[in-house]
């Protein structure tokens, strides 16, 4: 009797977008990423030629440095259906890119294709692959950061709580204003130091009085801001990324923390 094959589709791939915080300061974001998208069914690669997203100089009002980043960027990415990143900060800087080549047709276009593919990576989990198998335990209470771009330029709001909503283990105590920014802002905690520290300073206050042990968020500039500021003001409070509770990564000390 001859051999029966079964076909088996391709897994759609992804393009991870690993953003230059990740890749220095906490790279097990990174493969926490990976395993996320692996189990939601996707193939991802990593394109070796990826740099940063252009927002630090974006924001310091240098268009040309901006643009001359975004087209490789746009070069190393838009051959994939899906572009996809554990930052809503640098995946938000890609949606401006269209606006950046507004004098330049072909290269707006190619923009334009790019931010249509770009997703955070909650959100991707939960508005693209609506994936309901997230197998991870965590014993604790958590409370939620809700990052400026991510917010307010693509919508990530519910999709990380829904995430979390399949942890074992996990309690969600939301903090008062979780939507108010934490003060990193880039280059803004730079520029504005005095208004950056009052506005941690807040922040801090609201984490350590909503009760909870650990800190999340999707941005890990956000993050690295918030867990400075929690250990110099000895609040014992654990900072990670969302990413790696819902990978069931957090065998690593958590930011700020030094290696034991």
């Amino acid at each position: 009797m001859p051999a029966v094959h079964t076909y088996t589709p391709a897994r759609p791939k992804v393009a991870l977008f690993v953003t230059c915080l990740v890749d220095m300061f906490r790279p097990g974001v990174g493969f926490a990423a990976v395993k996320l998208l692996e189990q939601a069914g996707y193939s991802v690669e990593v394109p070796p030629t990826q740099t940063c997203c252009g927002q630090p100089a974006f924001n310091s009002g240098d268009r040309l440095t901006t643009k001359d980043i975004a087209r490789q960027v746009i070069d190393a990415f838009e051959d994939y259906p899906y572009v996809v990143g554990p930052s809503g900060s640098c995946i938000g800087m890609l949606h401006h890119y269209p606006e950046l080549f507004a004098d330049e047709p072909v290269w707006q276009q190619r923009a334009e294709k790019l931010a249509t593919r770009a997703w955070e990576l909650t959100s991707f989990l939960k508005d693209v692959a609506q994936f309901q198998g997230i197998d991870a335990q965590f014993d604790g209470t958590v409370t939620y950061h809700d990052s400026c771009s991510g917010l307010r330029e693509l919508g990530v709001k519910q999709q990380p709580r829904t995430l979390l909503g399949q942890v074992k283990g996990l309690e969600l105590k939301e903090m008062e204003e979780s939507e108010t920014c934490c003060g990193f802002g880039g280059t803004f905690c730079v520029k504005y130091p005095d208004i950056s520290n009052r506005m941690v300073s807040n922040k801090t206050r609201f984490i350590k009085d909503s009760g909870a042990n650990t800190l999340l968020g999707g941005d890990l500039g956000c993050l690295l801001n918030m867990a400075g500021k929690l250990k110099r003001e000895g609040i014992d409070v654990q900072v990670r990324h969302v990413a790696e509770v819902l990978a069931d990564a957090c065998h690593q000390p958590a930011i700020g923390d030094a290696e034991v």
